[in-house]
């Protein structure tokens, strides 16, 4: 037997400082006010592993955290009680790697709290290596929590923290190795270098296409496990031009305000039930809303029509499917229910179709994710939008894009046509992830950012998203070069005659309360929304909301793990505005009269 190797630690001193604002859930919003507000956050950390070859051979990379947290709203310096740091760990996305911090503490009341930071190592455009080594985006949770825990905890403040330069240069003056011989700390020092610079390489360095995983489903297929305590039921209905289309009932008690959900296209109501976190119908279940509705319409990857060519458009969607849809949840919940709508993607396009088309009313409210009545879309999607139709159904004689045909057995015309798409995909090794980026959108990835979704969602794309027929890709760039403005697919054809001609003609006849959203870095739709709603505010001044997340792109808006601090909070909010449901924030009442009772140490 050989002799064990001695163990050598290593330890350095890191200082961070920042701003957070009590009652945020935002990073972006919580560094801004409570930098106006002066809530400033600090920490002194001695960061130390004390084995480092163990260390670097550990998928956790895991150190110990020692030190204080320095508020003034907590207390002042509070000391440290446990602390654990993870080093540049992987993820799914291949240009992406965590630098995360937990931090246990208490507060001068003897609360317990927890510091949950992480820094974003990725290979964005315009990527900045010093920056994201540097910048922690910090939340603070009620309690001693878990990663695991986060999802059902109380946030008491979110923020960003930074290194700053002068404190970078002291922090570099602060390694050293302990233990052994002066070769063997020598060695440490080596090693936990290499580590750093080889792991932040894998990051920024120029690479070919990457392999691809092995998939074996790790949730099952259409599940509704990620919703309990709810009556589940499924209501079917007809469509006039002869489809059969169904909804999801959840349902936990009666209520006068009723939400149905709308998905987008090769979507489903897949995208609101996800067991692997804290989704949308679980989340409006916990917060008031007890009748939740999802649809899914004819562009729904659950339909097995979708996976062969076919010739349907918006107008049928808009037309067609939100009518009887709307009619049999009346049929349940009674007429003097309210409706509430939350859409995303051509969902919302199409609805909003059929809301200012007045193929339906009686709505009480409407939230539209990423895309309404003006689509606009990046340069590179409007020239697969002009060629991408005709190629597919006339060259290649591809029935539909499916993003995962690269997982289907033999040889086809569309396992060859992923390979090929994989190849300027070097992001991630998701086959699924890269064909979604060339069916929608621009970027690397374009649906969503890698980021914002748990690695186990961003696996199972192919589950998620499904194929689809290019004649809606028809449709849209009809649109798009229609000044950007929605329009009829077939003006001439008389079963679309009830539809307008201009969907902005009756705008000013439209009531419904409606709230605009859109992720800051939609790679899809661009800054559709914003126009949409810069174009209807024209018409009726303040009727309408909007607000942009930060961080978030097209899809993870609804999809991201984080979804419930940083997005879903502002919807329901803007719900209850609009409803006999009164708002809450993490259990707390937050009417204006009653805000500052919400925030910590008010």
């Amino acid at each position: 037997m050989g002799v064990k190797p001695t163990p050598i630690a290593f330890q350095f001193t890191e200082e961070m400082k920042g701003f957070v604002t009590f009652g945020e859930t935002n990073f972006e919003d919580g560094f801004r006010d409570g930098k106006e507000s002066g809530d400033a956050l600090m920490y002194h950390l001695v960061i130390r592993t004390e084995d480092t070859a163990e260390f670097v051979k550990n998928p956790k990379h895991e150190s110990g955290a020692t030190g204080y947290i320095k508020c003034d709203r907590l207390g002042g310096k509070r000391l440290v009680e446990k602390g654990v740091f993870n080093l540049l760990t992987d993820s799914a996305d291949l240009d992406r790697k965590i630098m995360a911090y937990r931090l246990f503490f208490s507060d001068a009341d003897g609360q317990p709290l927890t510091l949950s930071g992480k820094k974003r190592v990725q290979d964005n455009p315009g990527a900045n290596p010093y920056k994201d080594t540097t910048t922690l985006y910090t939340n603070i949770f009620n309690g001693h929590i878990s990663e695991e825990e986060e999802p059902a905890s109380e946030i008491v403040a979110a923020g960003i923290i930074r290194i700053l330069t002068l404190d970078l240069m002291k922090q570099m003056t602060t390694f050293r190795a302990y233990g052994g011989t002066f070769a063997e700390r020598a060695k440490a020092f080596e090693e936990y270098g290499s580590f750093f610079l080889e792991k932040v390489w894998d990051v920024y360095k120029p690479s070919l296409a990457p392999g691809t995983d092995s998939y074996e489903r790790e949730i099952p297929l259409y599940t509704t496990e990620g919703v309990q305590d709810a009556e589940i039921s499924t209501h079917t209905f007809s469509t006039m031009d002869k489809l059969g289309l169904s909804m999801l009932r959840f349902n936990r008690k009666p209520t006068k305000d009723v939400v149905l959900l709308l998905h987008g296209l090769t979507t489903s109501s897949d995208m609101y039930i996800m067991p692997e976190h804290y989704n949308l119908v679980q989340y409006l279940l916990d917060n008031g809303y007890s009748d939740v509705w999802t649809l899914d319409n004819r562009m729904s990857n659950r339909h097995s029509y979708n996976l062969k060519r076919n010739r349907f458009n918006m107008d049928d969607v808009a037309l067609y499917d939100y009518p009887p849809a709307l009619a049999t949840i009346r049929s349940e919940v009674g007429e003097d229910c309210r409706i509430h709508v939350i859409c995303h993607c051509l969902g919302s396009m199409t609805f909003m179709m059929s809301l200012f088309g007045k193929a339906v009313d009686g709505i009480a409210s409407v939230i539209c994710n990423s895309v309404a009545l003006t689509p606009r879309v990046p340069k590179w999607s409007k020239t697969k939008l002009q060629i991408g139709p005709f190629l597919a159904d006339y060259v290649l004689g591809i029935e539909y894009l499916n993003p995962n045909w690269r997982r289907e057995p033999g040889i086809s015309i569309g396992n060859i046509f992923s390979r090929l798409i994989s190849l300027f995909h070097k992001e991630c090794n998701v086959p699924e992830c890269h064909m979604l980026s060339f069916m929608w959108g621009s970027g690397n990835p374009a649906v969503y950012r890698h980021e914002n979704m748990l690695d186990v969602t961003h696996r199972r794309a192919g589950d998620l998203f499904g194929g689809v027929s290019v004649n809606y890709f028809r449709h849209l760039i009809k649109m798009v070069k229609s000044d950007n403005t929605v329009v009829k697919y077939l003006d001439n054809n008389p079963k679309y005659a009830t539809l307008p001609d201009d969907y902005f003609e009756h705008a000013k006849e439209i009531d419904t309360p409606i709230f605009f959203v859109t992720g800051e870095i939609n790679d899809v739709f661009t800054d559709s929304n914003m126009e949409c709603h810069k174009r209807l505010d024209a018409v009726s001044p303040g009727q309408y909301d909007i607000h942009v997340y930060p961080h978030y792109g097209h899809q993870d808006v609804f999809m991201g793990s984080n979804c419930h601090q940083e997005t879903f909070p502002r919807m329901l909010e803007f719900l209850s505005k609009h409803s006999e449901v009164p708002f809450t924030f993490r259990g707390y009442n937050v009417d204006e009269d009653k805000r500052a009772a919400r925030t910590h140490g008010a």
